[in-house]
């Protein structure tokens, strides 16, 4: 699949129906959907790291990503209230469409994520990977964090991972 019909553009305010039903999707039958107040604001304290997917011009997913002190990460039950001054980007939200997944397109968004998070200055980028996410981002080079403790709001499986950029 050729790279250039896949680009990152910044999320709009008229991207946030699709980015919430999305996340609702994803994570409610999980019991990790945030809800649309606390999603917008992740968008509100950091909107240049905040993006949406597109393939071939259409909506393909979204990652709401923010500077966060490595080691630490948002409480999914908690709207963010700060900016955090870090050379560490936490890509706290990531999720593609159901239609282009298992289309190999994660890579190529993840190689665009990175470009983004270098071209603004971040040196590493980190995550918490949820529903057995772990596997497909160890293929891509994150590597697993044990010794970081998580909020209860991730459950039990959630793995918190990064990569030096």
């Amino acid at each position: 699949m050729a790279d250039d019909t896949i680009r990152l553009r910044p999320l709009a305010d008229t991207d946030w129906d699709e980015v919430v039903a999305l996340e609702a999707r994803a994570y409610a039958a999980s019991g990790l959907s945030e809800g649309r107040e606390v999603l917008r604001s992740r968008g509100r304290v950091s909107p240049a790291t905040c993006f949406v997917l597109e393939h071939d011009g259409q909506f393909g997913g979204y990652l709401l990503a923010l500077p966060y002190p490595p080691g630490q990460c948002p409480d999914l039950t908690s709207a963010e209230a700060s900016d955090h001054k870090s050379a560490n980007l936490h890509a706290h939200d990531f999720v593609i469409t159901e239609a282009l997944r298992a289309r190999g397109l994660s890579p190529h968004f993840v190689r665009q994520i990175e470009q983004e998070a270098r071209s603004q200055g971040f040196d590493r980028i980190s995550m918490v990977a949820v529903q057995r996410s772990h596997v497909l981002w160890r293929r891509l080079g994150y590597a697993a964090h044990a010794e970081v403790g998580l909020p209860e709001s991730y459950g039990t499986e959630a793995v918190y991972m990064s990569k030096a950029l």
